[in-house]
C-alpha cells in the first residue's frame, strides 16, 4: 500500500512556521502581515472558504480584514475598494473570492490587484514570473504551491530526471503546476481531455498530478508502480449508503485502486485541500517580509 501523504499535518507545519515568523517580524519592529479578503454575494461555498481563510489568518497573528459586499455591488465600486486596499500599507495580501457575480469581469478585477499583494498568484506579472522561472520573486498560486510542497516532502527538492504528468491545463492549477515541476528539473507532460491514450501517458509518470475536476477519472491501472500521486480534485458524488440524498467527497483519482499501486498518494479530503490555505498564509507573510526589506522565508 502507498504512503498516505497527510496534507493536514504538512499544512499545520507550514502554518506553525508562519505564526513563528510573524511573531519574529513584529518583535523586530516589522509590520504585522495584513490580509484582506473580499467576497461579493452570498455563495454558500465561498462563505465557508472565506471564513476559514480569515480564521487561519487570525491564528497566524495577522491583521485580518474581511469585506463582504452585496451581490449587486457594481464593478466600479469593487475596483475602487481594490484600489484603496492597494494603497493601504497595512495590507500585504488581497484575495478576491471567486466566483464573482456575472455582471463583474473577474479577469479585470484580478489584474487590478497590485502584483506585490496578489497572494493568489493570478496577476499576469506573477504568472509571467513563474513561467520564466523567476520563482524567487513570484507569488505562486496556492494550490500548486501546496501540491509542490507535498511532492518535495516525499521526493526531495531536486526532482531531476523524473517524469511528471499533469492531467488538467487550467490557469489556476494545471499550468502553474507544470511550471513548478519544470523548475524542479522534471520532464513534464501536460495532458487533458483531448490527449490521445491518456492512460498510457499517465502510466509513464513518476509524479502524477490530477487536476481535471472529474470524479475518480484516473483509475488504478493508470498509475505507474511506485509513483507519487497528487489528487487536486474535490468532487461531491451521491452516497446512498449514507442515506437518501447524502453525498461524499472524492478526488479525480480512484483512491482505493491507486493506493494499491502508488508509492505515495494524497487522500481526498485531507490531502491538497489544507495546503491551499496554508500557502495563502505563507504568501501573505512573504509579502510582509518583502515590504519590510527582508528576504522572503522559504517553506
Amino acid at each position: 500500500m502507498a504512503e498516505i501523504i497527510d496534507g493536514k499535518a504538512v499544512g499545520d507545519d507550514v502554518a506553525a512556521t508562519v505564526k513563528r515568523l510573524t511573531a519574529e517580524l513584529v518583535a523586530g519592529g516589522g509590520p504585522t502581515p495584513g490580509l484582506a479578503v473580499v467576497i461579493v454575494g452570498e455563495d454558500p461555498a465561498s462563505q465557508v472558504y472565506v471564513a476559514s481563510k480569515s480564521k487561519k489568518a487570525k491564528e497566524c497573528g495577522f491583521h485580518s480584514v474581511q469585506h463582504t459586499l452585496p451581490a449587486d455591488t457594481s464593478q466600479a465600486d469593487l475596483l475602487k475598494l481594490i484600489g484603496d486596499l492597494n494603497a493601504d500599507t497595512a495590507i500585504h495580501g488581497i484575495l478576491v473570492q471567486l466566483p464573482l457575480p456575472k455582471h463583474i469581469d473577474a479577469g479585470l478585477v484580478i489584474q487590478t490587484i497590485a502584483p506585490e499583494k496578489d497572494v493568489d498568484g493570478f496577476h499576469f506579472i506573477n504568472v509571467g514570473k513563474l513561467g520564466t522561472g523567476e520563482l524567487a520573486t513570484a507569488f505562486v498560486p496556492c494550490t500548486p504551491a501546496g501540491s509542490m510542497l507535498l511532492i518535495e516532502r516525499v521526493r526531495g527538492r531536486d526532482l531531476s530526471g523524473l517524469n511528471a504528468v499533469v492531467v488538467g491545463r487550467s490557469n489556476i492549477v494545471g499550468k502553474p503546476m507544470a511550471n513548478l515541476l519544470l523548475a524542479a528539473n522534471c520532464t513534464v507532460t501536460i495532458a487533458h481531455s483531448k490527449t490521445k491514450d491518456l492512460p498510457a501517458v499517465a502510466r509513464a509518470a513518476d509524479i502524477l498530478v490530477a487536476a481535471v475536476g472529474r470524479p475518480e477519472m484516473i483509475r488504478g491501472d493508470w498509475v505507474k508502480p511506485g509513483a507519487t500521486v497528487i489528487d487536486v480534485g474535490i468532487n461531491r458524488i451521491p452516497a446512498p449508503e449514507k442515506g437518501e440524498g447524502k453525498t461524499r467527497l472524492v478526488g479525480d483519482v480512484a483512491y482505493a485502486e491507486a493506493a494499491k499501486v502508488a508509492g505515495a498518494i494524497t487522500p481526498v479530503p485531507g490531502g491538497v485541500g489544507p495546503m491551499t490555505i496554508a500557502m495563502l498564509m505563507a504568501n501573505t507573510l512573504s509579502s510582509a517580509y518583502i515590504s519590510a526589506g527582508k528576504p522572503r522565508p522559504k517553506f
